[in-house]
């Protein structure tokens, strides 16, 4: 579908870059992102999403939002306090964008449910923006099983980091391999988190969608992006597909989806 004036005047900025233009943005107003998760990373990425103009974005949560979430959270506000934050989110979107149609998803992803929410809307990308390794492998089996590209977010204190998976290479299983012990990594709610990085991190993700949406080679495929927002250093780290890895390898044992359990 063409771009109507309003649209080409409010993408102005996008359709002057070479590697976007006008096909680019269409191909942005047409395309489809969930993202799973409405919390830090959520927050910053799909207010990016919705700015940059993405026809269609799905929001997955099941929580409601707390003080304690605005410190980092932007796209919810004081006045949100014990409203549920997908709905919370979708009110900003909206009034960003209103162009966008936005999918909520009331519900905490499960074995059960990931892959229906999925082909719900047939999303083109997911944006992985939860806090805890049982929803990040699954969200990567998910995607691998469905044959979809997503992009994992990670933040803990001052750190961050990111990569893109698309199929046929490396997935998150094949630099972490399975969900580790609860007692061997602190919770953000335990460690901390700077405010900031969520935002910082949650952009990245919003990037890599977009670029995905309109055919740009230059992802983190293969690569893992790590940042200290403290130091303020960035790098990037080379990672290879395990041809041994249980749910993409040569040979996977993961044909199923199962809900991870965090042994103690």
């Amino acid at each position: 579908m063409a771009l109507n004036e309003e649209q080409l005047e409010r993408y102005s900025r996008h359709i002057v870059l070479n590697d976007v233009g006008v096909e680019g943005q269409q191909k942005i107003t047409e395309g489809k992102v969930l993202v799973i998760g409405a919390g830090g990373l959520g927050s910053s990425a799909t207010l990016h999403l919705a700015a940059a103009g993405v026809g269609t974005i799905g929001l997955v949560d099941d929580d409601v939002v707390d003080l304690s979430n605005l410190q980092r959270q932007i796209i919810h506000f004081t006045t949100d306090i014990g409203k549920l934050k997908v709905l919370s989110a979708k009110e900003k979107i909206t009034r960003v964008n209103p162009d966008v149609n936005v999918i909520t998803y009331q519900e905490k992803v499960s074995a059960g449910n990931i892959t229906d929410i999925i082909k719900d809307r047939d999303y083109d990308f997911i944006i992985d923006a939860t806090d805890n390794f049982p929803s990040k492998f699954l969200i990567n089996d998910a995607s691998v099983l469905s044959q979809k590209p997503f992009s994992h977010g990670g933040v803990l204190r001052f750190d961050g980091q990111a990569m893109t998976y698309i199929p046929g290479e490396a997935c998150y299983r094949c630099i972490f391999g399975a969900v580790p012990a609860a007692d061997g990594m602190p919770k953000p709610a335990e460690a901390g988190v700077f405010g900031a990085v969520p935002g910082i991190l949650g952009t990245i993700q919003a990037a890599e969608a977009l670029k995905y949406l309109v055919g740009s080679r230059e992802l983190l495929v293969n690569r893992l992006l790590i940042f200290n927002a403290l130091s303020m250093e960035f790098r990037s780290v080379k990672v290879k597909k395990d041809l041994q890895c249980p749910v993409c390898g040569s040979d996977p044992k993961i044909k199923k989806l199962e809900d991870a359990i965090q042994n103690v």
